[in-house]
């Protein structure tokens, strides 16, 4: 079985083989470290129960009422198993209790997997930055999701009743 809990320094062993094999310009120990001391930030990791496996990450950093994703990863072994979902949807909960309504990210533009989740987690494309990464140089799809309105607004004083 698969938890998803808020990633604690331990976890950096773990973690950074993970973002070293995944990412050209990998992030580094200490700008985990920095960030898992923020109070703006959270980061979580879903980790196999049986073995205490990291298998994947995911962050935020969060200001005001809107939430940047600044990485999602899931070790290669373990993609297509609902994990990078799992570790998004539950990123998306948590910040939610902290008021956030709307969440940006940026992903390659040829991370057509990547796009298609996001895009099923109510993510759309805002626009694209040109030459984002490096290591391939390559443009940014930018994506946001915003929450939608669940209650009608009620305004004191234009009760229908009156």
């Amino acid at each position: 079985m698969i938890t998803v809990r808020q990633m604690e320094l331990t976890d950096l062993e773990q973690v950074m083989p993970i973002e070293e094999a995944n990412f050209s310009i990998p992030w580094t120990a200490n700008g985990f470290f920095s960030f898992l001391l923020r109070e703006d930030a959270l980061f979580l990791v879903a980790e196999d129960e049986e073995t205490a496996e990291i298998l994947g990450y995911c962050g935020i950093l969060i200001s005001f009422d809107e939430g940047d994703i600044t990485n999602v990863c899931v070790r290669e072994e373990d993609r297509r198993k609902g994990i990078g979902r799992m570790l998004v949807e539950r990123l998306i909960q948590e910040t939610k209790k902290a008021g956030v309504t709307v969440w940006h990210l940026e992903v390659r533009q040829s991370n057509e997997g990547a796009i298609r989740l996001y895009e099923s987690l109510g993510f759309a494309q805002d626009g694209l930055r040109k030459g984002y990464y490096e290591e391939p140089r390559e443009d940014a799809v930018l994506m946001s999701r915003r929450e939608q309105e669940t209650k009608a607004s009620v305004h004191p004083g234009n009760d229908s009743a009156d």
